[in-house]
Protein backbone atom coordinates (compact mmCIF):
# COMPACT_ATOMS: atom_id res chain seq x y z
CA UNK A 1 0.00 0.00 0.00
CA UNK A 2 1.39 3.42 -0.93
CA UNK A 3 1.96 6.13 1.64
CA UNK A 4 -0.83 8.20 0.08
CA UNK A 5 -3.26 5.29 0.32
CA UNK A 6 -2.28 4.68 3.93
CA UNK A 7 -2.90 8.32 4.79
CA UNK A 8 -6.27 8.22 3.04
CA UNK A 9 -7.31 5.14 4.99
CA UNK A 10 -6.18 6.64 8.30
CA UNK A 11 -8.14 9.81 7.55
CA UNK A 12 -11.25 7.74 6.82
CA UNK A 13 -10.79 5.80 10.04
CA UNK A 14 -10.38 9.00 12.04
CA UNK A 15 -13.50 10.51 10.48
CA UNK A 16 -15.46 7.32 11.09
CA UNK A 17 -14.38 7.15 14.71
CA UNK A 18 -15.33 10.79 15.27
CA UNK A 19 -18.76 10.22 13.74
CA UNK A 20 -19.29 7.17 15.95
CA UNK A 21 -18.22 9.02 19.09
CA UNK A 22 -20.60 11.86 18.25
CA UNK A 23 -23.43 9.38 17.78
CA UNK A 24 -22.64 7.75 21.11
CA UNK A 25 -22.62 11.10 22.90
CA UNK A 26 -26.03 11.98 21.48
CA UNK A 27 -28.42 9.18 22.47
CA UNK A 28 -31.99 9.05 21.23
CA UNK A 29 -34.11 11.69 22.85
CA UNK A 30 -31.11 13.85 23.77
CA UNK A 31 -33.21 16.98 23.21
CA UNK A 32 -35.66 15.91 25.87
CA UNK A 33 -35.44 17.61 29.24
CA UNK A 34 -33.69 15.42 31.80
CA UNK A 35 -36.12 16.39 34.54
CA UNK A 36 -38.43 13.54 35.49
CA UNK A 37 -36.13 10.73 34.34
CA UNK A 38 -36.15 7.69 36.60
CA UNK A 39 -33.34 5.25 37.30
CA UNK A 40 -33.81 1.50 37.21
CA UNK A 41 -34.79 0.98 40.86
CA UNK A 42 -37.55 3.64 41.06
CA UNK A 43 -38.83 2.67 37.59
CA UNK A 44 -39.10 -0.96 38.67
CA UNK A 45 -40.96 0.04 41.84
CA UNK A 46 -43.47 2.15 39.90
CA UNK A 47 -44.10 -0.74 37.50
CA UNK A 48 -44.40 -3.32 40.27
CA UNK A 49 -41.44 -5.29 38.92
CA UNK A 50 -38.16 -6.54 40.25
CA UNK A 51 -34.98 -5.18 38.65
CA UNK A 52 -34.54 -8.43 36.72
CA UNK A 53 -38.15 -8.31 35.52
CA UNK A 54 -37.67 -4.72 34.35
CA UNK A 55 -34.54 -5.76 32.44
CA UNK A 56 -36.56 -8.51 30.77
CA UNK A 57 -39.33 -6.06 29.89
CA UNK A 58 -36.75 -3.78 28.24
CA UNK A 59 -35.26 -6.72 26.35
CA UNK A 60 -38.69 -7.70 25.03
CA UNK A 61 -39.50 -4.15 23.98
CA UNK A 62 -42.35 -3.84 26.47
CA UNK A 63 -40.67 -0.92 28.26
CA UNK A 64 -38.58 1.60 26.32
CA UNK A 65 -35.54 3.23 27.87
CA UNK A 66 -34.88 6.96 27.71
CA UNK A 67 -31.59 8.89 27.56
CA UNK A 68 -28.76 7.10 29.34
CA UNK A 69 -27.30 8.29 32.61
CA UNK A 70 -23.71 9.58 32.95
CA UNK A 71 -22.35 6.06 33.46
CA UNK A 72 -24.47 4.57 30.71
CA UNK A 73 -27.14 3.25 33.06
CA UNK A 74 -30.63 3.11 31.55
CA UNK A 75 -33.15 5.74 32.59
CA UNK A 76 -36.88 5.95 31.95
CA UNK A 77 -39.10 8.88 31.12
CA UNK A 78 -42.22 9.69 33.10
CA UNK A 79 -44.18 9.45 29.83
CA UNK A 80 -43.00 5.88 29.27
CA UNK A 81 -43.73 4.79 32.83
CA UNK A 82 -47.23 6.27 32.59
CA UNK A 83 -47.80 4.57 29.22
CA UNK A 84 -46.93 1.15 30.63
CA UNK A 85 -48.99 1.73 33.78
CA UNK A 86 -52.03 2.71 31.72
CA UNK A 87 -52.11 -0.61 29.83
CA UNK A 88 -55.08 -2.87 30.45
CA UNK A 89 -54.58 -5.34 33.27
CA UNK A 90 -51.64 -3.50 34.83
CA UNK A 91 -49.73 -4.62 36.86
CA UNK A 92 -50.68 -8.31 36.76
CA UNK A 93 -50.69 -8.54 32.97
CA UNK A 94 -47.23 -7.00 32.84
CA UNK A 95 -45.84 -9.48 35.36
CA UNK A 96 -47.30 -12.37 33.37
CA UNK A 97 -45.60 -11.17 30.18
CA UNK A 98 -42.13 -11.03 31.77
CA UNK A 99 -42.33 -14.07 34.05
CA UNK A 100 -39.67 -16.68 33.30
CA UNK A 101 -38.49 -20.08 34.46
CA UNK A 102 -34.92 -21.35 34.27
CA UNK A 103 -33.81 -24.90 33.63
CA UNK A 104 -35.37 -28.05 32.27
CA UNK A 105 -37.23 -29.23 35.35
CA UNK A 106 -38.95 -25.91 36.05
CA UNK A 107 -39.90 -25.45 32.40
CA UNK A 108 -41.15 -29.04 32.10
CA UNK A 109 -43.36 -28.50 35.15
CA UNK A 110 -45.04 -25.53 33.45
CA UNK A 111 -45.80 -27.70 30.41
CA UNK A 112 -46.89 -30.63 32.57
CA UNK A 113 -44.43 -33.04 30.95
CA UNK A 114 -41.35 -34.91 32.04
CA UNK A 115 -37.86 -33.40 31.73
CA UNK A 116 -36.84 -35.75 28.91
CA UNK A 117 -39.80 -34.75 26.72
CA UNK A 118 -39.22 -31.10 27.42
CA UNK A 119 -35.55 -31.47 26.48
CA UNK A 120 -36.54 -33.05 23.17
CA UNK A 121 -39.05 -30.30 22.40
CA UNK A 122 -36.52 -27.59 23.25
CA UNK A 123 -33.60 -29.17 21.39
CA UNK A 124 -35.78 -29.60 18.30
CA UNK A 125 -36.58 -25.89 18.26
CA UNK A 126 -40.20 -25.87 19.40
CA UNK A 127 -39.53 -23.76 22.50
CA UNK A 128 -37.09 -20.89 21.84
CA UNK A 129 -35.33 -19.65 24.99
CA UNK A 130 -35.51 -15.99 25.91
CA UNK A 131 -32.22 -15.95 27.79
CA UNK A 132 -29.54 -17.98 29.49
CA UNK A 133 -27.50 -18.31 32.63
CA UNK A 134 -24.18 -20.05 33.19
CA UNK A 135 -24.15 -22.06 36.42
CA UNK A 136 -21.16 -22.69 38.65
CA UNK A 137 -20.32 -25.80 36.65
CA UNK A 138 -20.09 -23.67 33.48
CA UNK A 139 -23.21 -25.31 32.07
CA UNK A 140 -25.75 -23.28 30.09
CA UNK A 141 -29.11 -23.01 31.85
CA UNK A 142 -31.74 -21.82 29.39
CA UNK A 143 -34.45 -19.38 30.45
CA UNK A 144 -38.00 -19.51 29.01
CA UNK A 145 -40.97 -17.18 29.12
CA UNK A 146 -43.65 -18.83 31.22
CA UNK A 147 -46.44 -17.39 29.09
CA UNK A 148 -44.92 -18.88 25.93
CA UNK A 149 -44.69 -22.31 27.52
CA UNK A 150 -48.35 -22.17 28.52
CA UNK A 151 -49.36 -20.96 25.07
CA UNK A 152 -47.47 -23.87 23.49
CA UNK A 153 -49.20 -26.37 25.77
CA UNK A 154 -52.60 -24.97 24.82
CA UNK A 155 -51.77 -24.73 21.11
CA UNK A 156 -49.94 -28.05 20.65
CA UNK A 157 -51.42 -30.60 23.09
CA UNK A 158 -50.45 -33.43 20.75
CA UNK A 159 -46.76 -32.57 21.16
CA UNK A 160 -47.03 -33.20 24.89
CA UNK A 161 -47.80 -36.90 24.53
CA UNK A 162 -47.14 -39.74 22.14
CA UNK A 163 -44.10 -40.27 19.95
CA UNK A 164 -41.91 -37.69 18.27
CA UNK A 165 -42.86 -36.65 14.71
CA UNK A 166 -40.48 -37.66 11.89
CA UNK A 167 -38.67 -34.27 11.67
CA UNK A 168 -37.92 -34.42 15.38
CA UNK A 169 -36.69 -38.00 15.10
CA UNK A 170 -34.27 -36.92 12.38
CA UNK A 171 -32.97 -34.09 14.54
CA UNK A 172 -32.61 -36.41 17.52
CA UNK A 173 -30.72 -38.96 15.42
CA UNK A 174 -28.35 -36.17 14.34
CA UNK A 175 -27.95 -35.11 18.01
CA UNK A 176 -29.04 -31.60 17.03
CA UNK A 177 -29.60 -28.86 19.57
CA UNK A 178 -31.38 -25.84 18.11
CA UNK A 179 -31.63 -23.92 21.38
CA UNK A 180 -28.59 -21.68 20.79
CA UNK A 181 -29.66 -20.89 17.24
CA UNK A 182 -33.26 -20.20 18.24
CA UNK A 183 -32.07 -17.94 21.03
CA UNK A 184 -29.83 -16.01 18.63
CA UNK A 185 -32.72 -15.56 16.19
CA UNK A 186 -34.84 -14.11 18.94
CA UNK A 187 -32.04 -11.96 20.36
CA UNK A 188 -31.15 -10.46 16.97
CA UNK A 189 -34.82 -9.87 16.14
CA UNK A 190 -35.40 -7.99 19.38
CA UNK A 191 -32.32 -5.83 18.84
CA UNK A 192 -33.29 -5.00 15.26
CA UNK A 193 -36.76 -3.90 16.34
CA UNK A 194 -35.23 -1.39 18.76
CA UNK A 195 -33.46 0.71 16.12
CA UNK A 196 -34.15 2.08 12.66
CA UNK A 197 -30.60 3.33 12.08
CA UNK A 198 -29.11 1.28 9.21
CA UNK A 199 -25.57 1.29 10.66
CA UNK A 200 -26.81 0.13 14.06
CA UNK A 201 -28.83 -2.62 12.38
CA UNK A 202 -25.76 -3.71 10.44
CA UNK A 203 -23.78 -3.75 13.70
CA UNK A 204 -26.34 -6.08 15.27
CA UNK A 205 -25.95 -8.55 12.41
CA UNK A 206 -22.16 -8.28 12.45
CA UNK A 207 -22.10 -8.99 16.19
CA UNK A 208 -23.21 -12.60 15.72
CA UNK A 209 -20.70 -13.42 13.00
CA UNK A 210 -17.15 -14.70 13.52
CA UNK A 211 -14.58 -11.95 13.05
CA UNK A 212 -13.14 -13.52 9.91
CA UNK A 213 -16.57 -13.46 8.27
CA UNK A 214 -17.07 -9.80 9.18
CA UNK A 215 -13.69 -8.98 7.62
CA UNK A 216 -14.69 -10.84 4.46
CA UNK A 217 -18.01 -9.00 4.14
CA UNK A 218 -16.62 -5.64 5.29
CA UNK A 219 -13.13 -5.19 3.80
CA UNK A 220 -13.12 -1.47 4.63
CA UNK A 221 -11.35 -1.10 8.00
CA UNK A 222 -13.10 2.22 8.68
CA UNK A 223 -16.51 0.61 8.29
CA UNK A 224 -15.50 -2.22 10.62
CA UNK A 225 -14.55 0.35 13.27
CA UNK A 226 -18.07 1.76 13.08
CA UNK A 227 -19.68 -1.68 13.32
CA UNK A 228 -17.57 -2.64 16.31
CA UNK A 229 -18.23 0.70 18.02
CA UNK A 230 -21.99 0.26 17.55
CA UNK A 231 -22.03 -3.42 18.54
CA UNK A 232 -24.78 -4.14 21.10
CA UNK A 233 -23.83 -4.81 24.68
CA UNK A 234 -23.97 -8.41 25.92
CA UNK A 235 -27.56 -9.45 26.65
CA UNK A 236 -29.18 -9.43 30.05
CA UNK A 237 -27.91 -12.37 32.09
CA UNK A 238 -24.49 -12.48 30.42
CA UNK A 239 -22.00 -13.40 33.18
CA UNK A 240 -19.12 -11.21 34.27
CA UNK A 241 -16.92 -13.97 35.70
CA UNK A 242 -14.31 -14.69 32.99
CA UNK A 243 -14.69 -18.48 32.99
CA UNK A 244 -18.47 -18.30 32.68
CA UNK A 245 -18.29 -15.40 30.21
CA UNK A 246 -16.09 -17.53 27.95
CA UNK A 247 -18.82 -20.19 27.82
CA UNK A 248 -21.54 -17.59 27.20
CA UNK A 249 -19.51 -15.87 24.46
CA UNK A 250 -19.89 -18.96 22.30
CA UNK A 251 -23.65 -18.50 22.38
CA UNK A 252 -23.32 -15.05 20.82
CA UNK A 253 -21.81 -16.34 17.58
CA UNK A 254 -23.53 -18.16 14.73
CA UNK A 255 -22.51 -21.79 14.63
CA UNK A 256 -23.50 -23.92 11.63
CA UNK A 257 -22.40 -22.99 8.10
CA UNK A 258 -25.95 -22.32 6.95
CA UNK A 259 -26.60 -20.02 9.91
CA UNK A 260 -23.37 -18.14 9.23
CA UNK A 261 -24.32 -17.81 5.56
CA UNK A 262 -27.72 -16.40 6.52
CA UNK A 263 -26.20 -13.69 8.71
CA UNK A 264 -23.51 -12.93 6.12
CA UNK A 265 -26.21 -12.36 3.50
CA UNK A 266 -28.25 -10.26 5.92
CA UNK A 267 -25.22 -8.15 6.86
CA UNK A 268 -24.33 -7.59 3.21
CA UNK A 269 -27.89 -6.41 2.52
CA UNK A 270 -27.92 -4.16 5.60
CA UNK A 271 -24.62 -2.57 4.60
CA UNK A 272 -26.01 -1.71 1.18
CA UNK A 273 -28.70 0.35 2.88
CA UNK A 274 -26.27 1.88 5.37
CA UNK A 275 -23.83 2.92 2.66
CA UNK A 276 -26.70 4.36 0.66
CA UNK A 277 -27.69 6.51 3.62
CA UNK A 278 -24.13 7.71 4.05
CA UNK A 279 -23.91 8.59 0.36
CA UNK A 280 -27.15 10.58 0.52
CA UNK A 281 -26.01 12.54 3.58
CA UNK A 282 -22.43 13.04 2.43
CA UNK A 283 -21.07 11.28 5.52
CA UNK A 284 -19.62 7.86 6.16
CA UNK A 285 -21.02 6.08 9.15
CA UNK A 286 -24.22 6.52 11.18
CA UNK A 287 -26.05 9.83 11.06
Amino acid sequence: MTQTAQMTQMTAITQMTAITQTAERAPAGCGEATAGLLGGAPAARELGLSRSELARAVQLGIVRTGPQGPAGAPRYTRTEIDRVRSAEGFPDALRVRVATVAGTEAAAAVLGVGPSRFTRLARCGHLPPVGYRINRYRVVVWVYLTAELRDFAAREPGMLRGGAPPPDRELMAARADLRPRKWRERHVGLLLRRTADPWERAAVLASVLPEEDVRAIVPDAAERIVLWALAPAPPYGHPQVPAAAEVAARLLRAGSPDEIDWYRTSLDFALTGARGQSKSTGERGPT
